[in-house]
């Protein structure tokens, strides 16, 4: 994560941070021995195979393969991203995020949270101060206890209310410009301001981040009025082809959602909270998008897509399904779910009640069955001609879909309605395209079941495995550097981590983990932080690693390299390389001995 958060704040954070006591707060965990163990929050299981070290400051499940540190428990748990979850664990510790601090390409944008959220007060306040605003919201039939959960407020039918209100300083008008909440003029009248307010005279739905923190807005219009419904402009803090309204909110009526359903409106999401369906969210006046998917598929393997029946809703129930094809794989489950003609959710969950809505989930379509459903309405399969019809509107879908479980059982249920062996048709699929850009796969998953061991024979894991579990040891290896000229792969992996350890104060596991969260090296590093203990103390440890450092050099090192040099000289005689090899070999070992 470099250059969003300094790597000292990032081991700071680790360090005042209790493993056991974030983990114990969600988790039930039971003292065995130094470490604690539980049932895995990651998967179904009976007997404990979840443990947590308050030595190393490491978790791992022995089960599904599940590990890592405070920060990484938080981003498997919570759905947290990497900068929310050191962010929420500096605020426990009682840490100021340093100002540098930023999410990739937002530089300076804690101030402009901060702007937001005063922006955010600002409507609150206008709306308990507005009667004709709060008429509109009980005419919508939004009680109090859900205005205020989900921040409701008002934008004044004013063309400079919040212009007067953030506006008076030159640095406050930049900021809420470049929050998209002022409009700058594109001719300034005579005698008028340059700027006027985006948002007058309409409800206004603050958007939150996961973080609870407002980023943009959407205002339905009071009265009449076009557009019936206005969202922020693309900011800083705010793309709306990312956020989904009402997600944090879901995520504060409960942890673990069976699936999450997508609405069309803000007012959609507001009523089935209100009702108790808390796993509405909504997308902001865009299709359904692959990083809102990948989102929701962080919290849940289930979407429901819920649309009105009109065609409108059913155009975009396809766009969302075209959108979706790429994510369809194995362990998911992606659903569409078509209300009445002249109903949306708002409506029809006030009309029917919260029970019967979720009743209709019963009527879901799986993608599966829609995709073909739809595909099937533009064809006639009575008729050879209407058959090819169909595979030909059908290869450009699985042409989006990644190779897996999912594609071959839907290619199978697709071969039946065509009438063609699905041997032929998947062949079909393949050969048909031939510029197909291959799928991506996700990485496969081998978790290791029980303690895994290192052995004794490989020096150079038994001096990383030293080091992970006892970081403090690697003071004992005076030298790190001299490491820099032995001839074996992954030794400069040790290198660094012995140069890590020996440079922090009070080096943890976990600290030198969070080092390597981003590089390829994590996962194997991660195995070896969870394997059997080789000793059972730091003074062993110490005395242990500087053992294998000076075995690796001996058999590794530049001596050893040196040596064959030499002695080929003697016997066949060096090239121009290896003669300037070995010139830099003597050099750097202080001989005067001549190359030959």
């Amino acid at each position: 994560m470099a250059g969003r958060i300094p790597q000292s704040f990032i081991d700071e954070v680790v360090a005042r941070s209790d493993i056991v006591e974030i983990i114990g707060a969600r988790v039930p965990l039971k003292k065995a021995g130094r470490e604690f163990k539980a049932c895995c929050p990651f998967h179904n299981e009976k007997s404990p195979s979840f443990w947590v070290s308050p030595e190393k400051q490491f978790y791992h499940c022995f089960g599904c393969g599940a590990h890592g540190t405070v920060i990484g428990f938080l981003m498997q748990y919570e759905k947290m991203e990497f900068f929310d979850a050191v962010a929420d664990l500096a605020q426990r510790a009682a840490l100021e995020m340093p100002r540098e601090a930023h999410r990739s390409g937002d530089p300076g944008s804690a101030d402009l949270h901060n702007v937001m959220a005063r922006v955010a007060r600002f409507f609150e306040q206008n709306l308990a101060d507005q009667p004709r605003a709060q008429k509109y919201v009980s005419a919508r039939g939004i009680d109090a206890i859900t205005t205020a959960k989900f921040a409701l407020g008002y934008a004044p039918d004013s063309w400079d209310a919040l212009l007067n209100r953030f506006g008076s300083q030159e640095e406050e008008r930049r900021q809420v410009l470049q929050l998209g909440m002022i409009i700058e003029r594109t001719v300034a009248r005579a005698g008028a301001a340059g700027f006027y307010d985006r948002f007058r005279d309409r409800l206004m739905f603050p958007i939150r981040d996961s973080r609870g923190r407002v980023i943009g807005f959407g205002g339905r219009i009071i009265d009449q009025g076009e557009p019936k419904y206005l969202n922020s402009p693309e900011t800083p803090l705010f793309h709306k082809g990312r956020e989904l309204y009402g997600l944090y909110e879901a995520r504060q009526a409960r942890a673990d959602f069976k699936r999450l359903m997508i609405v069309e409106g803000y007012m959609d999401v507001v009523r089935l909270h209100q009702a108790g369906i808390t796993y509405a969210v909504a997308t902001l006046g865009t299709a359904t998008t692959q990083e809102h998917l990948n989102k929701i598929f962080r919290v849940t393997s289930e979407v429901v897509f819920c649309f009105d029946g009109d065609r409108a809703g059913r155009q975009a129930a396809w766009r969302a399904l075209e959108n979706s094809l790429s994510l369809a794989r194995d362990g998911r489950e992606l659903k569409f779910m078509f209300l009445p003609e002249g109903h949306d959710p708002d409506t029809l969950v006030a009309e029917e009640g919260p029970e019967a809505f979720e009743n209709r989930l019963n009527t879901a379509l799986p993608l599966s069955e829609y995709l073909i459903q739809q595909l099937m309405v533009e064809v006639d399969l009575d008729h050879v001609d209407g058959r090819a019809k169909l595979k030909a509107l059908a290869a450009p879908l699985f042409a989006r879909m990644p190779e897996g479980i999912y594609r071959e059982m839907l290619a199978d249920r697709l071969a039946a309605q065509v009438g063609m062996p699905a041997a032929t048709l998947k062949k079909s699929f393949q050969s048909g395209d031939p510029k197909r850009a291959p799928t991506e796969r996700p990485e496969p998953i081998v978790p290791h079941r029980g303690r895994i061991s290192v052995g004794r024979g490989n020096l150079l894991t038994q001096a990383i495995t030293l080091v992970l579990h006892h970081p403090a040891a690697a003071a004992a290896v005076k030298d790190p550097e001299s490491l820099q000229g032995v001839d074996k792969p992954g030794v400069a992996v040790l290198r660094e981590l012995l140069m890590q350890a020996a440079a922090a104060s009070g080096p943890s596991t976990a600290m030198l983990l969070e080092r390597w969260r981003d590089l390829p090296e994590y996962g194997r590093l991660a195995e070896l932080a969870m394997a059997e203990p080789l000793v059972a103390d730091a003074a062993a440890a110490a005395k242990e690693l500087q053992m294998a450092v000076e075995k690796l050099l001996e058999e590794y090192g530049p001596g050893r390299r040196m040596d064959e040099l030499l002695r080929k000289a003697e016997e066949l005689g060096l090239n121009y390389d290896e003669k300037a090899e070995l010139t830099l070999l003597l050099k750097s070992k202080g001989r005067s001995r001549a190359t030959p």
